[in-house]
């Protein structure tokens, strides 16, 4: 007698196969009656996106449009071409500000990105006291727009404002430009929200010496290949966020040949640029982000297609950008990051997160390669195999492996690359970013690091903007 002729199929005479999706428990419970289990990794969809979802997954551009966003990230190189004011290289003028995130208004900016922003007014000579500086910010002369609207990224409050020095980061491949701050160290520092005498007189040497040694240096190099110290980061146990020493001694070992040979500069300020360079571990940070801005930016404007191309958040709100969307926002109020704290601080102290640097993230670095980089996990939490755990989850919601960025612990596996909105959705994982902390009180500066997903809120209207976008068909 055959299978298919036998009562219930032949069930019951033979060993059952059992596929568990789901809640653990049926499983569980079967396994301890020595039952073999197959577990099937199943979640229902985001709440609010089945139908958004739906639409985009049926859209006949979705599988070509999102290939060819993987094709142009993993393509985008990276050169280091210049160092200049921000007036000449993103035409700033007196007034105008750029700062991290979305967009934001002086009446619903967060306490460090008012404190930033308050320094700069201070930094430019456009008022004598902070109070002065607050109630220009509240008026009409001052503009605010975010870094992203001039291909600019910026770490936590990410201020710029006309008389800072700016890298400018080319993409010969693509054609794309990208800009981004000096770094100025950690702790009491204008990316913060520290505005204090000491973080002026910082800047000032920043605009009078680090920026134009610098630029002499780059100018007698020529291009910096920045691209090039991506993948040598995850092989030396930097992951390009919180983690940055090996790409600064990397930078500084190509440029110090440059910075040194300028006999018409002070031997000091030769000196105390490279003693500053050197010393800021975190320095290659404002150099990694408008890298990885350059390869998110190849992947913009590609209809149909449900790539993240920008993560960012101001302090107040959490923001993304999607390949298929133009420059629309979809923003949702920022989560605080959760993590270790510096000295007497606590969560208490901590604003919700902040900053343009999660653009790592977006770009495969970062939380995304925690993997590559444990020793990362004493600076913002978590232990060893969470960091393994989460550069392996995050494979769940990416389009590809990066063929040059690889995590040396996974067998050299290429870092997960390209956040599907549609993946996100579908399996309610979220991204995962590693962060810098800022005070919540305007003035105080870093107060610990730590970790901290977006909002889920920002990829549910994200996909339903996609969907209003999918063709009719006739």
């Amino acid at each position: 007698m055959s299978t298919t002729e036998q009562p219930l199929r032949g069930l019951l005479t033979r060993d059952p196969s059992v596929v568990a999706a789901g809640a653990g428990i049926f499983g569980d419970a079967l396994r301890q009656q020595a039952v073999p289990v197959t577990d099937v990794e199943w979640r229902p969809p985001m709440d609010g996106t089945s139908e958004a979802l739906a639409r985009v997954l049926a859209d006949p551009r979705l599988t070509e449009a999102n290939a060819e966003a993987l094709r142009r990230i993993t393509a985008a190189e990276a050169e280091l071409v210049r160092i200049a004011p921000a007036s000449e290289v993103l035409g700033l003028q007196r007034g105008e500000f750029l700062h991290s995130g979305p967009p934001l208004t002086w009446e619903r900016a967060s306490g460090p990105m008012r404190g930033a922003l308050l320094g700069a007014m201070l930094f430019e000579g456009l008022a004598s006291t902070a109070e002065e500086a607050e109630q220009k910010l509240a008026g009409p002369d001052i503009s605010l727009a975010p870094c992203h609207s001039r291909g600019a990224v910026g770490p936590m409050a990410g201020v710029i404002s006309p008389s800072m020095w700016v890298f400018e980061l080319r993409d010969p491949v693509h054609g794309n430009v990208s800009h981004c701050s000096l770094n100025e160290g950690l702790g009491k520092v204008l990316r913060y929200g520290a505005y204090s005498e000491e973080v002026i007189t910082r800047l000032e040497w920043m605009r009078d010496v680090l920026g134009p040694v610098l630029a002499g240096a780059v100018e007698r190099h020529g291009p910096v290949d920045i691209r090039a110290y991506l993948p040598q980061m995850l092989q030396m146990g930097d992951e390009g966020h919180n983690r940055n020493r090996s790409a600064t001694l990397m930078f500084l070992r190509d440029l110090l040949p440059h910075i040194v040979a300028q006999g018409d500069r002070d031997p000091a300020d030769i000196a105390e640029v490279c003693r500053f360079v050197g010393a800021n571990d975190h320095f290659a940070l404002n150099l990694v982000m408008p890298a990885c801005k350059l390869a998110m930016a190849a992947a913009k404007d590609i209809p149909g297609s449900s790539v993240v191309v920008t993560m960012a958040r101001n302090g107040t709100d959490f923001g993304i950008q999607l390949a298929g969307t133009g420059d629309e926002w979809f923003t949702a109020p920022a989560n605080t990051p959760e993590g270790l704290f510096l000295g007497s601080y606590g969560p208490e102290d901590a604003n919700p997160d902040i900053g343009d640097s999660a653009i790592t993230e977006t770009a495969g670095m970062g939380g995304f390669v925690m993997a590559a980089a444990p020793a990362i996990v004493r600076l913002v939490g978590g232990n060893v195999d969470f960091a393994l755990t989460t550069t392996r989850t995050m494979y769940e919601i990416t389009l590809g492996e990066h063929p040059s960025l690889q995590v040396p612990i996974l067998e050299f596996r290429g870092a997960p690359i390209a956040i599907d909105a549609t993946a996100v959705a579908r399996t309610g994982v979220l991204p995962q970013i590693n962060t810098g902390m800022a005070g919540r009180v305007a003035g105080t500066g870093q107060v610990g690091a730590g970790l901290v997903t977006p909002p889920a809120e920002v990829f549910v209207d994200a996909l339903r903007s996609l969907a209003d976008r999918v063709p009719t068909r006739d």
